[in-house]
């Protein structure tokens, strides 16, 4: 248009303005469009200027929006209510508050400026102030108002008022209802979130919003069969729509059922970052890893841009497969394409890259990485204490503690839980012991059965095992499994056959059908020679059922991952596989019988 010499009226550049919004880069857009507006004397345009104000606050150029609204010669509502809710983005609430009373004198509000202004309302009293305000306004003829008052409400979490002020609305339409269904959502009352369901489809057609609100909110309590009922009631009205889909792949995926994940997947007709995000943490929160890395291979293949959560994905598959050059990849993408710079959400994948490095065993990467990070939160600490703990670097974890401490970075229950497994990992003892007394006497923190775990296993790999079981029958009102089965595995270092015994029948009690402990209990009598106790062990076991579930390894070489399970033969390659296998079990019986004098 501009090449063509096409004079610009005063509604081409507002038009543009509402394209900036839905822009990532908007910013620097916005600053050419002002700029343009300036050399062509639209900048005391009243209806250029709302919208310009409303680009910058959208684009995060708040500083911008502010300095335009000062310098507009003549202002309007919009005007007003526009940068109030530029504050009340920022969540400057007293400014917001300001400009709100400053505005009043000039002009009065209407029902936007109120429904603006309710966000700001965090608490019961401010909500019941700013109600009474509309009240002697008489803004509550407006439905709008209304559903606002009724969301912020629900959005303070208070239940009681909302419930209150849901039965005196005289006319209720499918956004009220909805905000009703979050609210219980929020709260994990399904069975209030139904009961509204059935209300709403007798009194009025629910939208696809509600069923969507539905299936989240059931999902959180894994109820399979009512979700299948609104997925049936979705498909029989017509109600499918990307969003609901997406959540309906995320319900079934964290059920395990990977097949109606996947086919509601495939029937999303235009996947987005969150769409494929979805399908992947499916995959991973059910052991598919190569299937994540593969959607993701797809998913770049598709030209769809990933979003932080893609690759936080990613590096979760990483570090579950221990595949340390596919991280390193991933890692070298995150630098090329600025993900650790462009916002600070995104800064959460520098910790999520050195939990990668250490749990793939490369700790010097790990603390490179580490000391690379500029802003360093608790999160951060705790991690690369963690780091140590499962390194075996105990010394180093407590260096970093004290760091952590002169850094004004205060530990929280995780960071000592932490701190305790690397003492127990290193022997320290002492060290431990002290840590347990510093968390209640010099940060305030009470010792939970979490805690007490580290301790009982420090003392037990310290050979202090009746030490270990005085902490357990003092200090822990409900010894949990993990607590015995720190018990139960000193005495086995130990050889402390009745204590092991005596653990190993607490943890029987708590989980019977747990088959690790059966077998943990048979290795401790056929330690003892206990045979007959041994074969009655295994006796009860086989009536009962119990199998084990095999353990698996993952190994990286020259770019592919090779999956091993206990007794497996479906790999490409198995018969050379247990071929070597055998010439190195040979190897090493040859090696067993040679004398060294």
């Amino acid at each position: 248009m501009r090449e063509k010499g096409v004079a610009h009226d005063s509604y081409t550049l507002p038009i543009l303005n509402g394209l900036v919004v839905l822009l990532e880069s908007g910013k620097r857009f916005a600053f050419m469009i002002h700029c343009v507006a300036v050399q062509m004397g639209f900048e005391s345009d009243l209806y250029f200027g709302n919208t310009m104000i409303e680009s910058y606050v959208n684009s995060g150029c708040f500083e911008n929006a502010l300095k335009m609204f000062g310098e507009m010669p003549c202002r309007d509502l919009v005007s007003w209510t526009s940068m109030i809710s530029g504050y009340v983005g920022e969540m400057n609430v007293g400014s917001a508050s300001r400009l709100f009373s400053d505005m009043r004198k000039e002009i009065e509000p209407n029902a936007v400026t109120m429904i603006v202004m309710l966000r700001i309302c965090l608490t019961v009293l401010e909500g019941r102030q700013f109600h009474g305000y509309l009240i002697k306004s008489g803004f509550l003829n407006d439905q709008s108002v209304k559903n606002s008052i009724l969301k912020m409400y629900a959005g303070i979490g208070c239940a009681v008022e909302a419930e209150t002020f849901f039965e005196e609305i005289d006319k209720l339409d499918v956004v009220s209802w909805n905000i009703m269904i979050s609210l219980y959502s929020l709260e994990g009352n399904t069975s209030k979130m139904t009961n509204c369901f059935r209300k709403i489809w007798n009194k009025s057609k629910p939208s696809i919003e509600t069923l969507t609100l539905l299936v989240s909110g059931l999902a959180e309590e894994g109820n399979l069969s009512q979700v299948w009922q609104m997925h049936c009631l979705s498909i029989k009205n017509g109600f499918c729509d990307d969003i609901l889909r997406t959540s309906l792949m995320d319900f079934y995926a964290k059920c395990a059922d990977l097949e109606a994940s996947a086919q509601l997947f495939v029937e999303v007709p235009y996947r987005n970052c969150i769409t494929w995000s979805v399908m992947m943490s499916g995959y991973i929160e059910n052991g598919h890893f190569k299937e994540a890395i593969e959607l993701f291979r797809q998913m770049l293949a598709a030209g769809v841009q990933p979003i932080a959560e893609n690759m936080r994905n990613l590096l979760v598959v990483c570090t579950h497969m221990g595949a340390l050059q596919l991280g390193k990849s991933v890692h070298g993408y995150l630098v090329r394409n600025s993900f650790f710079y462009s916002n600070e959400g995104n800064r959460s994948l520098e910790t999520s890259i050195l939990n990668m490095y250490i749990r793939c065993g490369s700790f010097c990467a790990a603390r490179i990485c580490f000391n690379g990070i500029l802003t360093k939160d608790l999160v951060t600490w705790t991690s690369m204490i963690e780091g140590c703990a499962v390194h075996g670097k105990g010394f180093e974890a407590l260096e970093l503690f004290h760091q952590m401490v002169e850094d004004r970075i205060k530990p929280n229950y995780v960071t000592f839980i932490s701190l305790l497994s690397a003492c127990s990992h290193s022997g320290l003892l002492h060290e431990g012991c002290e840590l347990l007394c510093c968390m209640k006497s010099r940060f305030g923190i009470d010792p939970d059965l979490d805690h007490y775990t580290c301790i009982v296993d420090l003392l037990g790999r310290s050979g202090k095992t009746k030490e270990a079981l005085a902490i357990i029958v003092k200090f822990v009102i409900f010894p949990d499994s993990r607590i015995w089965g720190a018990l139960l595995a000193a005495s086995r270092v130990n050889e402390d056959q009745k204590l092991g015994e005596y653990a190993a029948e607490r943890l029987l009690q708590l989980e019977p059908d747990n088959v690790g402990y059966h077998t943990v209990l048979s290795n401790v009598q056929a330690s003892a020679g206990k045979w007959d106790e041994v074969e009655e062990a295994r006796s009860v076991m086989k009536e009962r059922n119990l199998m084990k579930h095999p353990g698996w390894s993952c190994l990286e070489e020259k770019g592919m991952l090779h999956g091993f399970v206990s007794g497996d033969r479906s790999h490409c390659r198995t018969d050379e596989i247990y071929e070597m296998m055998e010439c190195l079990g040979r190897n090493t019986l040859d090696v067993g019988t040679v004398s060294f004098d």
